[in-house]
């Protein structure tokens, strides 16, 4: 007699920058470069209560982004 056993796998085919549509090319589900991936529950007092956000953003968009902030980005 024989048993199987079922395997879902779910395996990332490419990224896509949320703020240019930049491809993000992926070989054996690894990123060809980086990307900032950011994902945010919002709580009970914002106007987005309980919503969970997420994008992600090359890195010339978040060089980008980051430029605009009035304090700088800490880095270690």
């Amino acid at each position: 007699m024989r048993q199987y056993r079922i395997r879902e796998t779910k395996e990332v085919e490419k990224i896509i920058c949320n703020k240019c549509g930049k491809e993000i090319q992926v070989k054996n589900g690894v990123p060809k470069e980086d990307v900032f991936a950011a994902t945010k529950r919002w709580g009970y007092f914002s106007n987005k209560d309980n919503e969970v956000h997420e994008f992600e953003l090359c890195e010339a968009c978040y060089d980008e982004w980051i430029s605009t902030f009035v304090i700088p980005v800490e880095v270690k």
